[in-house]
C-alpha cells in the first residue's frame, strides 16, 4: 500500500502511515515525513496521547534514517578542499536536513568526528548557507568566553551527489552526550522537577544574551533546538539557520511551531530579542508543565505578552531577575546533579 502524505490529515492516520513505511519516490517520501513529523510530534499530540506520540515520535525518527541509509547503502565519502569525511549513519532528521555522523582526518594525521548537515531538499540550500554566515559571525563578533553556547563550524562546503542534485552541506564539531529539551520533557512527562529546569533556564538566557550582542536573534528556541549536557550542566541552542539580526524579519516560520510564536513571527513584522525571550520562557512553561510554581508562572506570564514592547529585552537584566527570584524561592543556589533516565 502507497501512503501519500496528501491522504494524511490526522494523528491516527498519521500512525497508520507510520505502519505502512515511505514511499519509494524520494520527493513523495519527503513530503511524507515532513507531514509525519508534525502531526506525530508530542507538542501536537491530541489530549492524553502523548505517550503514544512520543513512541510514535521516535519510531519515526528511526524509520526514515533506515529510509535514508536505503538509498545510501555502504560508506561513500564526501571530499572537500580541506577535508574528505568518511560518511557515517544519520544521526538525526529536522524540519529540513539530516545530521549525518562522519570522520575526517586532518594534516596532521589525526582523525576526528564531525556531524554534515544536508539540506533534505536543494531548496535549503540558502537556510543552510545562511547558518555557516551566523556561525562565522558569532565566532568573528560575539564574546569569545561564550562561544560553547553554539555550534562551531568545521566547513561549509557545496557537494553533487550521484545523482547531480547539488546541496550545501555544513561540516560541524559533534556534540555527544547532550540532550534536547524535548527529549527531556519526554522522559519527564509529568513535568520536569523546576529546581531542575532553572539551571537549564539560567543557561539559555546567557546563550541569548550571547547572541543578541552581537545583533542576532535566533527565531527559533524550541525544545529541539535547546540541547543540555546533564553531566556537565552545559548548554548548547542549535539549527541557527533561522537567525537573523535584530530588526528585521524572521526567514522562515516553522509550521508545526505556529502556536509557540510570538505574534511578531507570524505577523511578519520585526523581531528582537524579546522574541528569543518569549520563546525561551513557552520552552521552561513547557518542559515544567503543572509543576511549574506560581511566581515562576507569573515571570513567564510576563515574558511572554502579547506586545513585543512589553516584554522584557535584555536577557542578561532578565538573568538577574531570575536569580532574585530563584533567591527568594529556593535559598542559595546549590549545584544539583541531573540525570536523562535510562531509555
Amino acid at each position: 500500500m502507497t501512503v501519500t502524505s496528501g491522504a494524511v490529515h490526522t494523528f491516527d492516520q498519521a500512525l497508520d502511515a507510520l505502519r505502512h513505511g515511505f514511499p519509494e519516490d524520494r520527493a513523495a517520501a519527503t513530503r511524507l515525513h515532513r507531514r509525519l513529523t508534525r502531526l506525530l510530534h508530542p507538542d501536537t499530540a491530541p489530549p492524553g496521547r502523548r505517550p503514544e506520540a512520543s513512541a510514535a515520535f521516535l519510531a519515526l525518527a528511526e524509520q526514515w534514517r533506515e529510509y535514508l541509509d536505503a538509498g545510501n547503502p555502504g560508506p561513500r565519502t564526501v571530499t572537500t578542499r580541506r577535508h574528505t569525511y568518511l560518511l557515517g549513519d544519520p544521526q538525526d532528521t529536522g524540519d529540513l536536513a539530516v545530521l549525518r555522523r562522519t570522520s575526517y582526518r586532518r594534516a596532521d594525521g589525526t582523525r576526528h568526528d564531525a556531524l554534515l548537515k544536508i539540506p533534505l531538499q536543494p531548496y535549503d540550500n540558502d537556510l543552510i548557507e545562511h547558518e555557516a554566515a551566523v556561525l562565522t559571525r558569532l565566532d568573528t563578533e560575539a564574546e569569545p568566553r561564550h562561544r560553547a553556547y553554539a555550534p562551531r563550524l568545521i566547513e561549509t562546503f557545496r557537494h553533487r551527489d550521484t545523482g547531480g542534485t547539488e546541496r550545501r552541506v555544513n561540516a560541524l564539531e559533534p556534540l555527544d552526550g547532550f540532550h534536547s529539551l524535548a527529549e527531556v520533557a519526554a522522559a519527564y512527562p509529568g513535568g520536569l522537577d523546576p529546581l531542575d529546569a532553572v539551571w537549564m533556564w539560567r543557561r539559555l538566557l546567557v546563550a541569548l544574551g550571547w547572541a543578541h550582542r552581537a545583533r542576532l536573534v535566533h527565531c527559533a528556541v524550541f525544545p529541539e533546538h535547546v540541547l543540555i549536557h546533564p553531566g556537565l550542566h552545559g548548554l548548547v541552542l542549535v539549527d541557527w539557520c533561522y537567525a537573523t539580526a535584530t530588526g528585521t524579519t524572521a526567514p522562515v516560520l516553522i509550521e508545526r511551531h505556529r502556536d509557540r510564536y510570538p505574534p511578531e513571527i507570524p505577523g511578519r513584522r520585526p523581531v528582537t530579542e524579546a522574541t528569543d525571550l518569549h520563546l525561551a520562557a513557552r520552552c521552561m512553561e513547557h518542559l515544567m508543565g503543572e509543576r511549574t510554581p506560581k511566581p515562576l508562572a507569573a515571570f513567564i506570564r510576563g515574558c511572554t505578552l502579547p506586545s513585543e514592547a512589553g516584554r522584557p529585552h535584555d536577557a542578561w537584566r532578565l538573568l538577574a531577575e531570575l536569580d532574585e527570584l530563584l533567591d527568594r524561592l529556593y535559598g542559595p543556589r546549590t549545584f544539583r546533579p541531573f540525570t536523562m533516565p535510562a531509555a
